[in-house]
């Protein structure tokens, strides 16, 4: 190993100054593993993420690396919901991927450890790993345990749709403080099935952790048993020369969107497996998406489309129990973090709880969770998290209520504005138009406290959180500021929406629609961003529509 900081008479003065940190010619000898940690003191899940990383520079240090730790932005999609600072979650993915390849790169570690948690930031580390291509590894600051209130499992998006039980006299603001107080007990990531627990779900059924990573509780010592083993098997991978380009093959791709749809994960996932992809160079687009759903059974209900949480599906067995009930329809031959193949991982693996995984023979649907639309209103396709979609709503047809901007559709849910029957439209909030495709937990949150998720729809060309449930359905392509129809849809105008035939219409013919589109131009170009200066100015230039996971332009 001849590492380009540390070997040779002419790095004397690079060793310099390591030993000005402290470092001795031992460590300096050693393989350089960088530990990229995204702790902070702003995010529950990322509040413990030095203890993570500290038991995964012991596991370094036992197999004979010499960890060096940096860190990455984050941000908390919880916090920043429903104000100026969502448009700012999505838009740090590039930059949590961009940071790390600088300081991986301009510092030449032999192999990085990934320590992230949460919504952007474990896609953004996917992304590095894939850019970077020096053997990695992860290992995930894991699930906040569930909280209780009047003898119910409770968990963040509780909360969110308590509001809306508020607005509608459903729920007394005493309670809801009580509610306020219990939901979230602790340190982790949220605990339901939203965007971070999907996404570390999903990390290790592409291959990139060892198992376990993506389901045991943030506050177990099993997890930070999990992080000294990583941080041992990372020098194995090195010496293996195993890299993320041969983990996360087109087939751990495919084997990752199998499990996303059994799990019934976040609709952000098709965002960031688009994403990761694009860094891969791997061809992955909607439709192919779609075609993995149409065909893996949905086997797990967990939060926020069932009372289940990641704890229950930890103790059921967690990902590899998943992954075994549909290894028949896996590629199990792909190489794994672990060194082995998927099979070899599988081999011990076992569902312990058939109500939280269900077997292939009795899911709770015959599909995947999630569906992608195509129709007139979404020529490039929109997501919908159908898995979380009541029956009732699966097929619907009603008026659209237009909104240029989230704040607005909130006031007119909250203020009851909004009826049975009724399509709220809420536009300008894509990737460029928004800027930044913001989540809209707060309207979904509070139709479903309302007790009208099973009455009326919602469709934007931004995204919805993982917490969401009802007939959500986002990423709407092209978004409104790339002309898409969605940009000239009127109040009053009817759409339709049948999730199992994958269409979104509205009731126009194609010549009514391209007129309206030509006759809007001037407007669509005259609608300013909400922010209009800085990184989301930059941010707002290059990136492109959700269909091609919001990822900038080459």
């Amino acid at each position: 190993m001849k590492n380009q900081v540390t070997q040779g008479i002419e790095r004397a003065p690079h060793r310099s100054l390591f030993k000005a940190m402290g470092y001795i010619d031992e460590e300096l000898k050693q393989p350089l593993i960088g530990i990229v940690n995204s702790h902070n003191e702003i995010i529950p899940g990322h509040k413990h993420l030095k203890q993570i990383s500290e038991a995964v520079k012991a596991g370094v240090r036992m197999a004979g690396g010499t960890p060096l730790e940096f860190s990455t932005i984050a941000v908390c999609d919880g916090i920043a919901m429903n104000h100026l600072g969502m448009h700012y979650s999505l838009a740090s993915r590039e930059i949590i991927c961009d940071s790390i390849e600088v300081v991986a790169s301009a510092h030449d570690f032999d192999a990085i450890v990934f320590v992230p948690n949460c919504d952007k930031v474990v896609p953004g580390m996917l992304m590095a790993a894939a850019r970077i291509n020096k053997p990695s590894i992860f290992i995930s600051g894991g699930p906040m345990l569930a909280g209780k209130f009047k003898d119910r499992s409770v968990d963040l998006s509780s909360v969110f749709e308590a509001v809306g039980a508020v607005k509608a006299g459903k729920m007394s603001e005493a309670d809801l403080y009580q509610m306020e107080e219990n939901a979230c007990p602790g340190c982790g990531s949220c605990a339901g099935m939203f965007t971070a627990n999907s996404m570390n779900c999903l990390t290790e059924a592409i291959g990139m952790a060892l198992p376990g990573s993506g389901t045991i509780p943030a506050v177990f010592a099993h997890r930070e048993r999990l992080a000294k083993y990583t941080g041992i098997k990372i020098l194995e991978l090195l010496e293996k020369n195993i890299r993320p380009r041969d983990i996360m093959s087109a087939k751990a791709l495919e084997n990752a969107l199998s499990v996303d749809m059994a799990l019934g994960c976040s609709s952000n996932t098709i965002l960031h497996l688009l994403a990761i992809a694009n860094e891969l160079d791997a061809d992955l687009d909607l439709k192919y998406i779609d075609s993995v759903s149409a065909r893996t059974p949905q086997l797990c209900k967990l939060s926020p489309a069932g009372d289940q949480h990641i704890e229950d599906l930890y103790f059921a067995g967690g990902i590899q129990a998943v992954m075994k009930v549909l290894a028949g329809q896996l590629d199990t031959s792909v190489i794994t973090a672990t060194g082995k193949s998927l099979g070899e991982n599988l081999e011990n693996a076992a569902n312990l709880n058939t109500e939280v995984i269900r077997p292939v023979d009795n899911p709770y649907n015959q599909t995947g969770g999630i569906a992608i639309l195509f129709g007139n209103l979404a020529p490039d396709g929109a997501v919908v998290k159908q898995g979380a979609v009541a029956p009732e709503m699966m097929v619907h047809e009603g008026p659209a209520k237009v909104f240029d901007g989230e704040e607005s559709a909130v006031q007119a849910i909250m203020t009851g504005g909004i009826v049975k029957g009724d399509v709220v439209v809420i536009r300008y909030e894509g990737p460029r138009g928004g800027p930044g495709m913001r989540e809209m937990l707060t309207p979904t949150s509070a139709l479903a406290g309302m007790g009208l998720d099973k009455e009326v729809a919602l469709l934007t060309d931004g995204r919805f959180s993982g917490a969401t449930r009802g007939a959500s359905i986002g990423h709407v392509s092209p978004e409104a500021k790339a002309y898409g129809p969605i940009a000239i849809v009127q109040e009053g105008d009817i759409i339709a929406i049948d999730i199992p035939k994958r269409k979104l219409d509205i009731k126009l013919s194609d010549a009514e629609i391209q007129q309206r589109i030509e006759d809007s131009k001037a407007t669509i170009d005259a609608k300013q961003p909400r922010v209009t200066k800085g990184y989301l100015k930059r941010y707002s230039s290059l990136v492109q529509s959700a269909n091609t996971g919001a990822v900038f332009k080459k």
